[in-house]
């Protein structure tokens, strides 16, 4: 399985912290400070971001990194699809044998049940928002129980 990257949670937290400055900007620099990680690799992230035409970014003094839609118009799913590339579950390098009973018949039966896994995780994805996630985050910063 290749599984993901961390570049999932490196764009939604930048997307979250962009959301909490309300319209302000970030440089990468200080998503990276949050992060606790190089601010090369988080521009990487946001570059791909920009290209999903989730952030945009400003050039020049004053300059940094702006959500491009509401927070409540971008979904955790829209944060994977502009970072990840491919599947979730890997298959088979090479076809598996012809001459062998299971060989002939896991590819299918694997494809079927690992695309019903990548659509689960879709549709849980795209159940949270940036903007539900930032709530869910404030009321854990503020010591109230979650989901109240």
């Amino acid at each position: 399985m290749a599984g993901l990257s961390s570049r999932s949670a490196v764009a939604i937290h930048a997307l979250a912290m962009l959301a909490h400055r309300r319209g302000g900007s970030l440089t990468s620099a200080e998503i990276a400070d949050s992060l606790q990680s190089n601010p090369v690799l988080v521009r990487r992230v946001l570059g791909r971001l920009r290209d999903a035409h989730l952030v945009w970014a400003t050039e020049g003094r004053g300059g940094g990194w702006s959500l491009a839609r509401a927070p409540r118009d971008i979904t955790l799913y829209d944060a994977y699809a502009a970072v990840e590339e491919g599947q979730v579950f890997s298959r088979h390098t090479n076809p598996p044998s012809e001459a062998c009973e299971v060989g002939r018949n896991i590819g299918t039966l694997l494809d079927v049940e690992f695309r019903g896994a990548e659509r689960a995780l879709e549709e849980q994805l795209g159940r949270t928002t940036i903007a539900g996630l930032l709530r869910q985050i404030l009321v854990s910063e503020n010591g109230e129980p979650r989901g109240h």
